[in-house]
């Protein structure tokens, strides 16, 4: 059984542009700038988190993937990425996304920044519907996904779409290499 089909066993999926109010206002705006089929689900927002969420539906941690807000400076100049990694790996913050992104130091974007930039909710954020000025790295793991659950932007429910069209964002970039296994 495919993780949509286990999603929709469990939960009332529907596809997302029909269901706006389950998503944070600046992801159901983005919506139709992706290709492919996206579909949201409400859940109990105490499951919000992905170690909870997995926990819940029995669903293995490439199934899912966490979007990681990190920002850095070079020259005066900020610079924003949302790092979009696999639930068993971690974002290589330290070498390949501070490459990336060419600064001296690279950390977390504060929760309450990324709350307030992004529109949507802490333990919700998603790639869908962030500043345009953000830069989306997705891993090329979760760009090789056939289904992964991403935050919808609020904690009451999730989007599930291909990799591929994750990666159809206008400002995605695959990047082989952007995340660690978890040991």
């Amino acid at each position: 059984m495919d993780t949509k089909e286990r999603i929709s066993a469990q939960f009332d999926l529907q596809p997302a542009a029909t269901a706006p109010e389950l998503m944070a206002n600046p992801t159901a705006e983005a919506l139709p700038s992706i290709t492919g089929d996206v579909d949201v689900f409400a859940i109990d927002p105490e499951i919000a988190d992905t170690a909870a969420l997995l926990n819940a539906t029995g669903l293995g941690p490439e199934t899912s993937a966490n979007c990681v807000l990190v920002a850095g400076s070079r020259s005066g100049e900020e610079r924003i990425a949302a790092c979009m990694v696999l639930a068993n790996t971690r974002a290589d913050v330290n070498k390949r996304v501070k490459k990336l992104l060419d600064v001296r130091k690279a950390s977390f974007l504060p929760m309450d920044r990324a709350v307030g930039e992004s529109g949507m909710e802490h333990g919700g954020i998603g790639p869908i519907g962030l500043p345009a000025d953000y830069r989306i790295l997705v891993d090329s793991r979760v760009a090789e996904a056939d289904e992964i659950i991403i935050g919808s932007g609020i904690r009451g429910s999730k989007l599930i779409l291909s990799g591929a069209a994750l990666a159809s964002l206008p400002t995605a970039e695959v990047v082989d290499g952007l995340a660690n296994e978890i040991d």
